[in-house]
């Protein structure tokens, strides 16, 4: 079903890429969210500017290297709260005007996500609360209905993968996050510094504080329910896993918000491993600052292989066409958690990479599922 919501993706004056494909990729993705959407070539950066003031609904804008069309990211107004601004290129985060946003380095493809995330953040919109002085210390709060008199909501707390680099971000989880409102929980979308600009210290920092930060949360006038901190799950894709994984495991021992279920997303979760084989390319070495061998502490810390028992209740899901070595990971973890003594939930089923945290497929519908039941609670 189509919504009132319009897209329209602006293509900046000189941007390198074929414009037949950005179109065809654009609308593939329409009809997907549901939404009207069309794709406008703007002849140089006057038609951007007069785009951004006259079309309404959700923007998209890949201004390219046109220097006088970059200028308007830092051009405030009312566009800038409906505007993403998207690179093609790895360019790094650059400054944007007011509530716009600025995503970058994913390609062709990362226009799907750059469509996404402009729906989303209308569609469901999201209070952003800062945990830390930097600009990617952030986290977006998506609350439940409110319930006159029942219970105060579980919390989710999302964490976006991506190899740990930093041109993948939280709006990775922005149609998670909206399910898990919809359905009854917090959604706390966690963004934090990623350690090819910022070096590991910072990210597992960050994760900790930005957990932490649930203690912390103002009461909300609108609402006559708080969150309920003794129902917290982590819930981490990919790269994520392994971090939901190690904060599961520090927030046993240590933290003012305790763990109750920590849930990998076809997660990382043996970094020993995984550096051997060689995933992502050198990801994992390039993450920690090195090898096993060279920075030993750093995955005793980081590797939830390394850190079994967790001693946190755990649902470890992956779908069967993901990267082999990820399934195989995976299977050969919750074997090592079980045997050390974790209780450990293992959900693989068909699904790929990204149907782990895609609303609308299968093996999510049953991970809900399993969430549930081990937090005790009931979808609304």
């Amino acid at each position: 079903m189509m919504s009132d919501l319009t897209v329209t993706v602006i293509v900046g004056p000189g941007l390198r890429a074929d414009p037949d494909l950005l179109r065809e990729t654009a609308e593939a993705e329409f009809p997907q969210l549901g939404v009207v959407g069309r794709v406008e070539i703007a002849a140089d950066a006057a038609a951007v500017a007069a785009s951004l003031e006259q079309i309404p609904g959700a923007l998209v804008v890949l201004p390219g290297d046109d220097p006088a069309t970059r200028e308007l990211l830092i051009s405030d107004g009312p566009h800038a709260a409906r505007t993403v601004w998207y690179d093609l290129t790895r360019t790094g985060p650059v400054p944007v005007a007011g509530d716009a946003v600025h995503l970058y380095g994913r390609g062709v493809w990362g226009l799907c996500w750059a469509i996404r995330h402009a729906v989303h953040r209308l569609r469901r919109p999201a209070r952003r609360f800062r945990y830390g002085p930097d600009p990617e210390q952030w986290a977006e709060l998506r609350l439940p209905r409110p319930r006159p008199g029942g219970d105060p909501p579980p919390v989710a707390v999302l964490l976006h993968g991506g190899f740990w680099r930093s041109q993948w971000a939280a709006d990775l989880m922005d149609a998670l996050a909206i399910d898990l409102a919809d359905r009854g929980y917090a959604a706390w979308n966690l963004e934090y510094r990623r350690p090819d600009q910022h070096g590991w210290a910072a990210t597992a920092a960050d994760v900790a504080a930005g957990i932490a930060a649930l203690s912390a949360l103002p009461e909300f006038p609108d609402r006559p329910d708080r969150l309920d901190l003794d129902r917290v799950a982590v819930l981490g894709h990919s790269a994520g896993g392994q971090l939901a994984l190690r904060a599961a495991a520090d927030s046993a021992t240590d933290g003012p918000v305790r763990v109750a279920v920590a849930v990998s997303l076809a997660g990382v979760v043996d970094l020993v491993e995984a550096q051997r084989r060689w995933l992502g390319t050198g990801a994992v070495a390039a993450a920690l600052g090195g090898t096993p061998e060279q920075v030993p502490a750093q995955y005793a810390a980081a590797d939830p292989a390394a850190r079994l028992p967790l001693r946190v209740p755990q649902l470890i899901v992956q779908g069967r066409q993901d990267d082999p070595d990820l399934v195989d990971l995976n299977r050969r973890y919750a074997e090592s958690a079980r045997s050390a003594g974790d209780r450990v939930t293992v959900l693989e089923s068909a699904g790929d990479h990204f149907s782990v945290i895609d609303p609308a497929a299968p093996i999510w519908h049953t991970t809900f599922a399993r969430l549930a039941e081990q937090l005790e609670v009931k979808s609304q």
